[in-house]
């Protein structure tokens, strides 16, 4: 590979058909600067991963026809019929993948097997919403397209009270006002930056409106987030580079999805950047679980970032799950460790509901 500049990540000039950053083949870059995708899923996604869960219905829809951004829909079949009140309905989970920026989307097997599932066992409906990927669309593309979604959700919820003709296969069984912004790993900074956005907008210092009413977001889960910063923590300085996910892949994925020139401590990748909000004054409107992995190469940082909002007295809680690497509940869908994680989410949620209640 080209010498990259650890204080920039520019890539130095490259004749046009050599291939200057290369993602395990499913995504390579040319000195041009054309992007070059595989078209298959990679190996962690098996054939063999459930497509059904005899609980679960689902859907799949377009909610950005501009950018043909797609959602893929979950409920438990027990609300199959609908019903009108409120307190049948369920609390709707918004789920965004993880992939580094680059990759990933609601239609691989690992996500769609982990929405099943999560769906089932945590008793709600999640809407597993795809972005746009970098390098084509760097950041902060993905955060907007988050907050896209939510407006998406906010127009349907608002239709589904006014028009007595919208279709109900969502609106009769999601609950929204019980709305809970989850993501896995780059997801998982996703939502993060929405729940500083909805904070910044709080208090009238962000540059976006976030008046999603009548969603209203009472949490947010960040499953393993995608955090950077140019200092290494000692668990990313000891990642072991013969793993899958270490940290030269992370590294790229930086390389790819930032805005170009910037460094791992740009405000999209380091929450405590210099150019980062302070997030003493951010008003968390809503409580925030943080898992992490103890193999996982971003645990320090993570553990860090939970640490450092829980100082600020933000209403965080972080949990870690011990000898699990980075991902594991999409590596191991059906796994003992996956069950557990669905039923902290769970209590996460109704902890979350109680609150209503107080």
């Amino acid at each position: 590979m080209p010498a990259v500049s650890g204080a920039t990540g520019v890539l130095p000039p490259a004749a046009a058909n050599v291939v200057v950053e290369d993602i395990y083949g499913f995504l390579r870059v040319l000195g041009d600067g054309t992007v070059l995708r595989s078209p298959e899923q990679p190996v962690f996604c098996p054939d063999t991963f459930p497509s059904s869960h005899p609980s679960v219905q689902w859907r799949e829809a377009v909610y950005d026809k501009a950018n043909n951004l797609r959602v893929r829909m979950y409920k438990p079949s027990s609300t199959a019929g609908g019903g009108e009140d409120a307190r049948k309905k369920l609390p709707v989970l918004v789920h965004f993948h993880g992939g580094g920026f680059c990759l990933g989307s609601c239609t691989w097997a690992n996500v769609h097997a982990f929405c099943l599932r999560l769906a089932a066992e945590a008793g709600a409906v999640v809407l597993s919403a795809g972005y746009r990927l970098a390098p084509e669309h760097r950041l902060p593309t993905a955060v907007d397209d988050g907050v896209g979604f939510l407006r998406w959700l906010s127009r349907l919820s608002a239709q589904s009270t006014m028009d007595a003709a919208a279709d109900g296969w969502l609106t009769k069984a999601a609950d929204f006002g019980r709305v809970f912004v989850t993501g896995d790993s780059a997801g998982g900074t996703i939502a993060h930056h929405l729940a500083v956005r909805a904070g910044l907008a709080a208090t009238k210092r962000g540059e976006v409106d976030l008046d999603l009413r009548p969603v209203t977001v009472r949490g947010y889960v960040l499953l393993m987030p995608f955090f950077g910063g140019v200092r290494r923590t000692r668990s990313e300085a000891e990642c072991p580079a013969e793993v899958l996910l270490n940290l030269d892949l992370f590294d790229r994925f930086w390389r790819l999805s930032l805005p170009a020139g910037a460094t791992r401590d740009h405000h999209a990748a380091n929450p405590f950047g210099p150019d980062s909000p302070e997030l003493g004054s951010v008003d968390f409107r809503a409580p925030v679980l943080v898992v992490v992995g103890g193999l996982d190469m971003m645990r320090d940082r993570t553990v860090d970032y939970a640490e450092r909002l829980a100082a600020m007295g933000k209403p965080v809680e972080l949990v870690e799950f011990a000898g699990k690497p980075h991902g594991f509940y999409l590596h191991e869908p059906g796994s003992e460790a996956t069950g557990e994680l669905i039923g902290l989410v769970s209590r996460f949620l109704h902890s979350c509901e109680a609150r209503l209640l107080d």
